[in-house]
């Protein structure tokens, strides 16, 4: 009978551990909230139907790689994973059986992620529908396909740092900082990169191409970045795609849709505070305006197609057509996105706080590259705009793309 009584209280006890190591329901949905702040599912996501099941494509300047699997599946996901093999893959891009992650994935960032947010994250993905959806190999060009080089990459840019918050500034500022430069992992596409893929500290933050789109600058920039913007500018972009300077589009209206829209208000007003307190990490680029043939072929085709919408005086309607007057994504050095917009079109992103869509026609096939480089001129340097000239060939370019 004791033997008995020692069983069932054995077994009483193994039981309470059990029922002690389950994620309380508070720290799965802190765990979700986080997810969404790092903006897994963007990346995590090929199919809809199969969220963070991974399989998405991910372009790079080396080839392409596909995101893994996240779901807790135990053979093809994360479900035979460990506490520690979770922490050392988001913080030191090491995979459990000891191989090194591409930077694709963002751990530079993720370092600074710390160890209690990592198992909250966790936590939520383990509460995830289990998906059998095997990992695919990366399609990189020789020699970028060996590993073993992220070894040597890794001592010459990453240093493994948890985020140190800065006694000096307030609370927001501190939880915008660890949102930007760590979870939110901004940088990843909002920094210039150097020839090996890693960033150029010194220029955090200052823009870079990616996808065929351009991320503009998100320091002080007195043209081309925020100084202009207010923190009730940044904020109302975040949370709903839009605001009276500005809309989402290309990959950002993605960030807005899975991450920044779903965010809190408080977390999202602190990454607008840290951002607002950001200078400019480079100067302006020196702009030699169109000459006046250029300019008048833009106008004409401004009068023609634009007009009717963005006014004569590039005003628009705010948060329904851009305002062009002031556009810092317009007069970015780089303009990548503006001839996309041209060239494909937008649709305004749909978010809860403004779901009334909105939509720019293509004219790729109306018209020839060299209209398109005109119009794109004039826009970017009329109003008080200005920005480098943009040629037919750069058009040509971005048709292929």
């Amino acid at each position: 009978m004791r033997m008995i009584l020692a069983v069932v209280a054995l077994c009483s006890a193994i039981a309470s551990v059990a029922r002690a190591a389950e994620p309380s329901p508070e720290l799965i949905a802190y765990g979700k909230a986080l997810v969404e702040a790092g903006d897994c599912a963007s990346c995590h996501t090929a199919d809809p139907a199969k969220p963070f099941a991974g399989g998405k494509r991910i372009d790079t300047p080396f080839g392409a790689i596909y995101a893994p699997n996240l779901t807790p599946d135990r053979d093809t996901g994360i479900g035979a994973w460990t506490d520690a093999d979770f922490t050392r893959a988001v913080r030191t891009g090491v995979a459990p059986d000891g191989s090194n992650y591409y930077p694709a994935f963002p751990y530079p960032y993720f370092t600074k992620v710390t160890k209690d947010d990592t198992l909250a994250i966790r936590a939520y993905l383990g509460t995830l529908a289990p998906v059998a959806s095997r990992n695919k190999p990366p399609e990189l060009r020789w020699p970028f396909g060996y590993r073993g080089l992220m070894r040597l990459w890794n001592a010459m840019y990453f240093k493994p740092a948890l985020f140190e918050p800065d006694q000096s500034q307030s609370a927001a500022w501190n939880r915008g900082a660890y949102l930007v430069t760590g979870l939110g992992h901004c940088g990843s596409c909002h920094t210039p990169k150097n020839y090996f893929g890693a960033d150029k500290t010194a220029q955090a933050l200052s823009g870079n191409e990616v996808g065929g789109w351009y991320a503009p600058r998100l320091d002080g920039a007195a043209r081309t970045g925020l100084k202009s913007w207010s923190a009730e500018d940044i904020t109302e972009y975040l949370q709903s795609g839009r605001n009276a300077k500005s809309h989402a589009g290309g990959l950002m209206a993605e960030v807005v849709v899975n991450s920044t829209a779903k965010m809190s208000d408080a977390d999202v007003r602190a990454i607008a505070v840290y951002l607002k307190s950001l200078p400019a990490s480079r100067r302006e680029t020196i702009v030699t305006p169109p000459d006046d043939a250029e300019m008048k072929a833009g106008q004409a085709v401004y009068a023609k197609l634009c007009i009717a919408c963005h006014e004569a005086d590039g005003s628009g309607a705010p948060r329904i057509y851009p305002p062009l007057p002031g556009n810092a994504l317009l007069q970015s050095v780089n303009p990548s996105s503006s001839l996309r917009i041209i060239l494909d079109g937008a649709h305004t992103v749909t978010t809860p706080r403004a779901p009334n869509t909105g939509e720019m026609p293509g004219y790729a096939k109306q018209l020839s590259d060299e209209e398109i480089a005109a119009v794109t001129n004039y826009i970017r340097n009329s109003w008080g705009n200005a920005a480098p000239l943009v040629t037919a060939a750069q058009v040509a370019k971005a048709r292929k793309e």
